[in-house]
This record gives structure tokens, C-alpha cells and sequence, in this order.
């Protein structure tokens, strides 16, 4: 049995980079053709000179809030995406809002690469409870799970019930989706005496996979790998693991992206080790993002993987280089936080707080009153689920007792825990 998706995952370090710089001028002078605000964005470049990480530095960062405001002004993608090859693909819209143009192939291929990293095999069936509506989560899982040759069931999100049914008669080996709806359906299979022991391997995004639920996994027979993955450029980087499914540290940087880490605010590369945001450059012709912040935040590991792949590694996932935080997969954006002061006159000022209820994320908006009136804790938390999509509760506090820190989203998960 093959140790490796393909040959690319154990390439010589340097090799991989000049193959990486090799292609990039290339690309670039493309995608300069095919995306008009690509152009607008990186002015009048020359893309032949760009053929190291340095000169690749010197560019700017394309961060999502830039992003949007482009499509808002060209819509649907702002002149980022070659529309002429949209013909027969889908459309997306991601939380902030941000549009995407259907994943790729190479972008199926990056899945791939996860879920056999995962000790997924070719003719598992995959249960995916990622979301396939509005966003492109649940598509980009679907499709590497095929590539690699697996049999899939399109869950989808909620409808807890029916899913434990459809897995109890199919006895998927494989669930993929956030790390914690896997908890809701084991406990409700529990309850009503379902069987869902089919389950003996996941994959995992969308929101952060705690030590202490991995373990409570793993005591129910279910070996969970995580990958970091984002909408514009599918499976990021993926965790490893031993023969005994114990995960290597950190995660694997996929094939075919090139990942820097750069101070949070500036587009400057950091040293490796030290903490700063994610900034992806892909290769993707329709959709050709140079740069582009995550605004996530992680740090490149020292060595490589004791798995032998010799891509570069980061430490996962560390929280947010500004305040967009992800809520049970989804993106919350203090836009939205401001949208929701706009819609209610009666608050003075709002904080959306995210915690944790046991294993699941929670959030709670906190507000303070204007001009003494009374907010209507009901109507607010109908604004919020709207707004958001997501559920939560409200929490009216005295005026002045919010803190002064500039913060409108607080995420006071333990990610140690």
C-alpha cells in the first residue's frame, strides 16, 4: 500500500520551490490578461521579474476586505476571475460577502491529498456534512473525496435526525464536516440506539478541533485528522498521522500554493516561527489570487514531517489576524456586528462574544442601551440569526460596561482545552 498520495509530496524542498517560482512568472502574465482587476490591483508589474519569495514580497496583499469591495464595485468577482470559462461552473457566496467561481480541479486534487493523509482510501464511502448551500465548503470536500476515488453521501448541514438514519443504513466509514457536528450525531445515535460504529475515520474543518474532543473520538472509535482550508483556495494545508492514526505536529503545506507568513497589518515576511497571517498565492487560471490574507494566523515549523512529506509545515490554525472569527464553520465579520447596531437605534453599542458550550461553539451578543430605552432582546435575536445565519444569545448590559479595546467580536475560546 502506497505511503503517499503522489511522488510531488516527498520532492526535494528546493526543488519544490524553484518548480513553485519556475511557474509563477508564467501564471502571472496570464492572469494579468484574463483578470482585469487583478491588473488594477497589481498595476503595471512585470511579471517576468517575479521569481523569488523576495520579489513576491515586494507585492502588495490583497486582503478580503479589499476584495470585497471591488466585487461590490464590478460585481460578481470584482475583475478577479477569467469569466469567460464560468460557462457550466457554479457561483458561490462565501460569508462578508465574497463570490468565488466554482473550485477547480487542482483544487479537488488539494482535497485529495487530505483525506489520504487521513488513511482515507479509494472505495470508502464519506458521509459530508459540510454545507453545499450558498458556499463552496461542501463542493470542495465532495470532490477531492471522489478524485481520490471514495463513494460520497451529500448531507449537508442540519436535519441531524435524518442524517443519523442515512448513516445508521449506509455505515459510511468516513464523516467529513465541522468538528463538532460529528459529536451531535454519535450523542443522538446514542439516545435513539442507532449504530453509527461505521465511523472509524473523519476529516475536519471549519473550526477548531480541540484536544480534549479529538480524545473523546478517539475513546468512540473514530481516528480525526483536521485540514485548514478556505474557500478561494480549497484545502490549504492538512494534519499527518502515524501508522496508529496518532497525528503528526503541525500541518502539511499542500503541493502547488505558495503560503507566506507575513506581520498582521503589512504585507512583510516574518521569520519562520513567529506568528503572523496567512497570505496564499494559487495557481487557480480562472480564479487568480496573488497574495491573498487570510486573515488567519499560524507560524512555519522548523524540519520537516515525520511522515516524510517534505512540504513546509505551519503550526494550524491560531485565531485571527483581525476580528472576522468562524462560528461553527461560518465567518462572522464585525460588519455584520455594525449592521446589526444600524438595524436597532436602541443600542449604543454591541460585542459579540464566542465561547464554547461543552464541544459546540456558542455566541452571545452583548449590548449596551441608547438614551436609556429597552432593546427588544427577541427582535435582536432575530437581527442576529439574519444577519449571521447562526443563532445566539442576547445579553443587555448596563450602558458604559462594554470594554473600550475597539473590539465588536471577542473570541474567548480556549484553544488549549
Amino acid at each position: 500500500m502506497k505511503a503517499y498520495f503522489d511522488e510531488l509530496e516527498t520532492r526535494d524542498p528546493e526543488r519544490r520551490e524553484a518548480d513553485l517560482f519556475g511557474r509563477l512568472p508564467g501564471f502571472l502574465a496570464g492572469a494579468l490578461r484574463r483578470a482585469p482587476g487583478l491588473m488594477r490591483w497589481l498595476g503595471g508589474i512585470d511579471p517576468a521579474a517575479i521569481t523569488s519569495r523576495a520579489a513576491l514580497a515586494a507585492l502588495p496583499v490583497l486582503r478580503k476586505s479589499e476584495l470585497m469591495a471591488f466585487q461590490a464595485e464590478n460585481p460578481p468577482f470584482g475583475g478577479f476571475a477569467d469569466e469567460s470559462e464560468m460557462r457550466g461552473r457554479r457561483i458561490f457566496l462565501s460569508p462578508g460577502p465574497i463570490w468565488e467561481p466554482e473550485p477547480n480541479e487542482e483544487e479537488a486534487l488539494h482535497s485529495a491529498r487530505a483525506f489520504f493523509a487521513a488513511g482515507i482510501r479509494p472505495r470508502d464511502t464519506v458521509h459530508n456534512s459540510f454545507s453545499y448551500h450558498l458556499t463552496p465548503g461542501g463542493f470542495l470536500l465532495d470532490a477531492g473525496a471522489r478524485a481520490l476515488g471514495c463513494t460520497v453521501f451529500p448531507a449537508g448541514i442540519g436535519n441531524t435526525d435524518m442524517q443519523v438514519d442515512a448513516a445508521a443504513a449506509l455505515k459510511p466509514s468516513v464523516y467529513c464536516g465541522t468538528p463538532d457536528f460529528l459529536k451531535v450525531m454519535l450523542d443522538r445515535a446514542s439516545e435513539s440506539g442507532k449504530d453509527l460504529s461505521s465511523f472509524t475515520r473523519a476529516l475536519v474543518s471549519g473550526g477548531a478541533l480541540f484536544p480534549s474532543l479529538r480524545a473523546e473520538y478517539a475513546g468512540r472509535g473514530v481516528k480525526v485528522l483536521q485540514c485548514y482550508a478556505t474557500a478561494e483556495f480549497g484545502i490549504i494545508a492538512y494534519e499527518t498521522a502515524d501508522p496508529d492514526g496518532n497525528p503528526h505536529p503541525g500541518m502539511v503545506l499542500n503541493e502547488n500554493l505558495i503560503v507566506e507568513i507575513v506581520r498582521p497589518g503589512t504585507g512583510d515576511p516574518v521569520e519562520d516561527g513567529e506568528v503572523g497571517e496567512v497570505v496564499v498565492t494559487g495557481f487557480n487560471p480562472i480564479y487568480p489570487l496573488v497574495r491573498l490574507g487570510t486573515g488567519d494566523l499560524s507560524a512555519i515549523m522548523p524540519g520537516i514531517s515525520p511522515c516524510g512529506r517534505t512540504g513546509k509545515r505551519i503550526r494550524g490554525w491560531m485565531g485571527r489576524a483581525d476580528q472576522r472569527t468562524k462560528v461553527k464553520g461560518m465567518f462572522v465579520d464585525p460588519r455584520q456586528v455594525a449592521e446589526l447596531v444600524r438595524r436597532h437605534p436602541e443600542i449604543a453599542r454591541a460585542r459579540l462574544v464566542v465561547t464554547r458550550d461543552g464541544e459546540s461553539d456558542a455566541m452571545a451578543l452583548k449590548v449596551e442601551s441608547a438614551n436609556g430605552s429597552l432593546p427588544d432582546a427577541a427582535a435582536l435575536g432575530a437581527s442576529l440569526r439574519d444577519v449571521t445565519k447562526l443563532g445566539g444569545t442576547i445579553e443587555i448590559v448596563p450602558p458604559g460596561s462594554l470594554p473600550n479595546d475597539g473590539k465588536v467580536i471577542a473570541d474567548e475560546r480556549d484553544y488549549n482545552a
